[in-house]
């Protein structure tokens, strides 16, 4: 059945989709076969066929079940030009709704795929086609809105420039798309983090590493550092949810062990167009021996920057040009913001040739910054009063007043534990693990767009969100609301919009709005880059500019999958 006519659907439909989705995962009822029209691992031209269906796999070392796309993981590489129309027919052999949403392309609403908000979803046995033209160019991804997407539905959408003197010239041309898998069904992943918190998170502080501390600093001076983290009933190894004790990490669908390798010889300029398609995670990715040129973000072309690493959250995407100097083998490494574990692939002549590996990097602990912006210097931690009032942290005796920021009412209640008084402000800061670590990091003040913006209007307004939570309960919110529980943010269609977003968490948030560009600022207000995910750190405020040019229903959310699924998820209506 093809879609011809969208009704209107609940914006409940997206929680039912979720807790469907996992529910008969969980109950065994799943097809054994997997129908097919393709399973070709990359696909050109204007019409596509992708079937969704479900098919046993063997990853980690024992059989589980994965939903592919043809038979894929991840599914093919569509590969199309800029202003092409496409039609894309998607088939859905689930006994449950799924869907497809086209991550960072302008398109109308009713062709985004996400459940509840701007389509009912794909039910079994249905077909839907997706009708857009392509106004843009770069390295994008499409992935199911659903807990599909943890079990393999995504892959790459690399969108070839009508004018190709805009992108450099190079010998090879590779996607590699990061990702995460786990043996467990996504359902009991979401349930286990309800149950606890840190439920994954192997690498708690422990009476030991207290020991220790005493040893090297002193009593006072240790107790005086976890006293804030004790009282706010968190840890300064909550950098991931989720970690390498369920995770398998994977590079194109490959684990470590199988080391995916893409052949790249001596003399040759070689694209990586790196894919953060993790429901979990972050990655530090670099290739030692190697300076990485960072070309685009979120396929949009920005002034060449020369790092030795660069970060990557859940949505983000980032073009790397290498040039291979020799015939050695060179590693891909892409270690897990917590330390836990990391993908890894090989650019060398030929698969027999392979380098080591690098040893992850040590753990470093989350700071007093990461959890109370620019309030928390050493000195300030010390003194600062602190108590708990309704589950959320309030401070008193704050110094510069005039920079403290309002909560909403909404904010104080049992499903947040935290509130940022005074955020921080700096886009230089390569962000928690990664601060002097002897690197050159990329940040996002390093990222410059070559496009000047079309749209310099003064903003007709401002919009400011709080990105709340309640870790210890895993209940994921913005301004203390979760999505059945707020109503939708209204954009006036035609207006120039402020979005500014303040992280009242220790953990990383990448926020993704569906429909519009994100023109990133610098604390100045002046533009740095146009995004469609922006991750925002931990304590830290960060804005960006919309032009509301989109009317309908869109999705703004985290993209960690099961911060979106515990309640960090928003409805736009642009009208």
């Amino acid at each position: 059945m093809s879609h011809d006519h969208i009704p209107q659907p609940s914006r409940r439909v997206f929680i039912k989709g979720l807790a469907a989705t996992a529910a008969i995962a969980s109950s065994g009822m799943l097809p054994s076969v997997l129908w097919a029209r393709s399973s070709a691992t990359e696909l050109t031209g204007t019409e596509f066929f992708l079937d969704i269906g479900e098919q046993e796999v063997n990853i980690t070392g024992k059989k589980a079940t994965a939903t592919l796309i043809n038979g894929l993981l991840p599914g093919p590489v569509l590969r199309i030009k800029e202003g092409d129309a496409v039609t894309i027919h998607v088939t859905n052999n689930l006994p449950e709704m799924v869907s497809i949403h086209w991550h960072g392309i302008i398109l109308d609403a009713e062709m985004d795929g996400v459940p509840g908000i701007s389509f009912p979803g794909i039910e079994p046995g249905e077909t839907f086609t997706h009708r857009f033209k392509l106004e843009q160019s770069g390295t994008y991804w499409y992935h199911a809105h659903t807990l599909a997407e943890q079990t393999g539905v995504y892959g790459a959408l690399i969108i070839e420039p009508e004018d190709s003197s805009v992108e450099e010239k190079v010998d090879r041309d590779y996607p590699v798309i990061l990702s995460d898998w786990t043996d467990e069904n996504p359902i009991n992943v979401f349930l286990n983090l309800k149950m606890m918190g840190g439920y994954y998170n192997y690498q708690q502080l422990t009476a030991g590493d207290f020991f220790d501390d005493i040893a090297q600093v002193g009593l006072s001076q240790a107790m005086s550092t976890r006293k804030p983290w004790n009282k706010a009933r968190m840890s300064p190894t909550d950098y991931s949810d989720i970690t390498a004790s369920t995770y398998t990490y994977l590079m194109n669908g490959t684990s470590p062990a199988a080391n995916w390798h893409g052949v790249a010889k001596v003399g040759e300029k070689v694209r990586l167009r790196f894919i953060g398609a993790m429901t979990g995670s972050f990655f530090d990715v670099r290739i030692p021996g190697l300076k990485l040129k960072v070309v685009s973000t979120d396929g949009q072309a920005v002034h060449p920057v020369m790092v030795d690493e660069f970060r990557i959250g859940p949505g983000e995407t980032y073009d790397v040009i290498v040039e291979i100097p020799d015939d050695k083998a060179y590693t891909v490494f892409a270690q897990s913001i917590e330390r836990s574990g990391y993908a890894r692939g090989t650019l060398s002549a030929s698969p027999e040739i392979t380098s080591d590996v690098p040893k992850m990097d040590k753990r470093v602990l989350l700071t007093l910054k990461d959890m109370m912006g620019t309030m928390a210097d050493a000195e300030q931690a010390e003194t600062m009063s602190m108590d708990m009032n309704n589950e959320g942290m309030v401070k008193k005796g704050l110094a510069t007043a005039s920079r403290k920021v309002r909560h909403a009412s909404t904010e104080y209640g049992a499903g947040v534990d935290m509130r940022v008084d005074m955020p921080r402000f700096n886009l230089d800061d390569p962000g928690p693990g990664l601060r002097d670590n002897g690197r050159r990091v990329l940040t996002y003040a390093d990222l410059k767009s070559v496009h000047k913006l079309e749209d310099n209007r003064i903003p007709d307004r401002e919009i400011e969100i709080h990105l709340t939570g309640n870790m210890e309960r895993f209940i994921w919110s913005m301004d203390g609301l979760k999505l059945n529980e707020a109503k939708p943010i209204h954009f006036p269609l035609g207006e120039r919009i402020r979005i500014i977003l303040h992280n009242d968490s220790n953990m990383l948030h990448p926020m993704h709005l569906h429909g519009m560009w994100s023109d990133l600022e610098s604390p100045d207000g002046g533009f740095l880059v146009r995004k469609h995910t922006v991750t925002v750190q931990p304590a830290q405020r960060v804005s960006f500019l919309v032009t509301v040019d989109a009317p309908g229903r869109w999705a703004f959310h985290c993209h960690l999958l099961y911060h979106m699924a515990a309640g960090m998820f928003r409805e736009v209506v642009v009208a």
